[in-house]
């Protein structure tokens, strides 16, 4: 896996590099927002792990320019914020993932697989709930003629329930085959994507396809809401 590190803390940045190096991989390193940008615009790189305090452009702007330009390489975002708000706006520029410092390195590595992982499994059946269409071999999401621009980690949660669309998905099986199992059934982390979710597929719609049944979990809607 080629990865682009993104750090303003080079002592940081080094650090990481040298552990992914370790790991295998092929790094990248650059220290501010410009650069960093004009890095990921490359193609070249399998994942990018972006700081979100960079000199210059944050990484909340390089990654939303990201999007904007159609670069759909995923991102791992880091920061020392761990409110929801943050969360929010990191997920709503398109980021795929986040971390929050200080962080397990083994952490990061999972995170940086499943991302990989996710991305370059292509499956060929195409979805669709009324107007809501769903290409998995594209990752492309369009709701009658508009196409919606989801992060990864978004893509494969409505993947899922799209896949299951009528049934009831429970937190477990998201965590299970979107997170590997990676995070904790305690946080809220499902709460903010599927709220991400909503307001990129239903609110612009005026449409309520993804349901909470509480206690139990998420359904999708078959007809689209």
């Amino acid at each position: 896996m080629r990865v682009l590190v993104v750090e303003d803390e080079r002592r940081l940045a080094d650090l990481l590099a040298r552990g992914l190096r370790e790991a295998g991989h092929t790094v990248d390193v650059r220290h501010t927002g410009g650069d960093g940008l004009l890095a990921a615009t490359s193609g070249e790189y399998d994942t990018v792990v972006l700081d979100v305090m960079l000199p210059g452009l944050d990484g909340v702007a390089v990654c939303r320019s990201l999007r904007d330009r159609g670069i759909r390489v995923p991102v791992l975002m880091l920061t020392a914020r761990g409110e929801v708000p943050d969360r929010v706006v990191g997920l709503d520029a398109g980021a795929d993932d986040y971390l929050s410092k200080p962080f397990s390195f083994d952490e990061l590595l999972a995170r940086l697989r499943a991302l990989h992982r996710r991305s370059t499994d292509r499956a060929a059946a195409a979805l669709q709930a009324g107007d809501l269409r769903l290409d998995p071999a594209a990752r492309r999401v369009f709701r009658d003629r508009s196409e919606i621009i989801l992060s990864a980690r978004e893509f494969d949660i409505l993947a899922l329930l799209m896949g299951r669309a009528g049934q009831c998905v429970t937190r477990y099986q998201i965590l299970d085959e979107v997170w590997d199992g990676e995070t904790d059934l305690r946080s809220n982390v499902i709460d903010v994507y599927i709220a991400s979710l909503r307001t990129k597929v239903d609110k612009p719609f005026a449409r309520h396809a993804i349901t909470t049944l509480r206690g139990a979990g998420y359904r999708l809607e078959p007809d689209g809401g």
